[in-house]
């Protein structure tokens, strides 16, 4: 999915950056609402990744403790071309501790363990607070003026990038799953159903801020702040139109899937409008037993800071997420940034030699 096709809340950034020069201008500290029991079967590792992915440090872990790499879990994936610090957790019923710093090397380093009775599930997380260097700025006072409209409004609560594979290939497998075609690994899978929803998701805002901004339309489904719970509401009054104000609900849009809409009346109508021109997405997501679910259309950063170098071109930002936003949907509403990594990775893809060539 192209990202910078999809409507700009503030309208879109004058300004030039690049994102990720180098791995420590992406950083992540995972916020987990655990109280350890200091006892139990389950290890939880602190681990700082350096360049590697979630799922490839999980299954170093699994290999080092000896166990089936469906015993080691995580509360949520994170970047790789970062440096991020999240807690893996390893299940060793019965079993020697281990010294788990023997699992050390330049880009994974053990830096705290913990025992606990229970198991992490996927997406136990309170948020993710991030610190990212925005590095080449070409208009500074641009981005110091969008920050100060994003604090007071928020951004389009957008799936970044990320979800959706290079040049959107995974929206590609997923259609091609739907048609028929056989996905046997079960991640891979899942990575196509959820760039499907997303892409339906996106298009829903993108559309909406397009059409309406930030007016509400009759029948909406209303998100509570810090949850996931919504309402149904008949028609807009003072006392809806006070809780919006003050950030108690916000709007929500769908989250494709079997069921009927949570919406209703004229907001129910935009979403199908929208939705039903890809109705192979729609279908195939129901195929596979999906329910009707609702996300936020607005994100708004918490503890939001940032640190202009104006004789160096370069802004240091600051800011907590809830779990699930991306940080990329917040820099995207301040500059037009060009992700080095990402280009870096698309250029060794390009230059890679064809596998069907001369077949």
């Amino acid at each position: 999915m192209d990202m910078t096709s999809l409507t700009y809340l503030h309208g879109k950034p004058s300004s030039q950056a690049t994102l990720r020069a180098k791995p420590e201008d992406f950083q992540v500290t995972e916020l987990l609402p655990i109280e350890f029991d200091g006892e139990g079967e389950h290890f939880y590792l602190y681990v700082r990744k350096i360049g590697q992915n979630t799922a490839y440090v999980a299954k170093v872990i699994a290999r080092f403790a000896g166990v089936p790499p469906r015993d080691v879990s995580v509360a949520g994936q994170k970047d790789r071309h970062a440096v991020t610090e999240q807690w893996f957790c390893v299940r060793l019923p019965g079993k020697e501790t281990p010294s788990w710093t023997d699992i050390n090397t330049d880009q994974i380093q053990v830096l705290d363990v913990k025992r606990h009775r229970r198991k992490l599930r996927t997406g136990a997380l309170l948020g993710n607070q991030f610190k990212l260097c925005l590095r080449d700025i070409s208009d500074s006072q641009d981005i110091v003026e969008r920050i100060a409209k994003i604090e007071k409004t928020g951004v389009p609560n957008y799936y970044g990038e990320q979800r959706f594979g290079h040049g959107g290939a995974n929206v590609d497998r997923a259609i091609q799953m739907f048609a028929g075609k056989k996905a046997k690994d079960r991640h891979k899978r899942s990575m196509y159903l959820s760039a499907a929803r997303s892409f339906l998701f996106n298009l829903c805002l993108s559309e909406r801020l397009q059409q309406f901004g930030l007016a509400p339309l009759a029948g909406d489904a209303m998100i509570l702040a810090g949850s996931n719970s919504y309402f149904k509401t008949d028609a807009w009054d003072e006392t809806l139109e006070q809780r919006l104000q003050t950030n108690d609900i916000g709007f929500s849009g769908p989250l494709w899937g079997q069921g009927e809409l949570a919406s209703q009346g004229q907001a129910r109508d935009f979403e199908l409008s929208v939705c039903q021109q890809h109705s192979d997405l729609c279908q195939g997501l129901e195929s596979y037993d999906l329910k009707q679910e609702r996300k936020g259309l607005l994100l708004r950063p918490q503890q939001l800071r940032y640190e202009l170098d104006a004789k160096n071109n370069t802004i240091i930002l600051e800011f907590v997420l809830p779990s699930g936003a991306f940080a990329t949907s917040v820099v995207r509403e301040l500059t037009g940034y060009q992700d080095a990594q990402a280009m870096e990775q698309q250029l060794k893809q390009d230059e890679a030699p064809n596998e069907n060539s001369g077949q």
